[in-house]
């Protein structure tokens, strides 16, 4: 198994290169200043779950905003949301 280790930086400024190699087999470990902190595997390799996870937790954790009560000042509706919030 070939296994590239590719910084931040070098992954986001060349995505579609990297993610292609995964398409060839090859996993991908990412560091965050020498720091592993993801692998990109194929989805077909051998021991490799599709696991999908929420960014911010269960939804029922969400703390979902309604549309703006009436018309009028955006800013001034945008205060009272934020005062609310704490």
């Amino acid at each position: 198994m070939v296994m590239t280790t590719v910084g931040t930086a070098e992954l986001k400024a060349h995505l579609s290169e990297h993610l292609q190699a995964v398409r060839r087999g090859e996993t991908i470990l990412v560091l965050d200043r020498r720091e592993p902190i993801a692998r990109i595997v194929p989805v077909g390799a051998a021991g490799a779950a599709l696991v999908v996870r929420p960014a911010v937790g269960p939804l029922h954790e969400v703390p979902l905003l309604g549309p703006p009560a009436g018309e009028g000042d955006v800013l001034a509706q945008l205060r009272v949301e934020r005062a609310e919030r704490g």
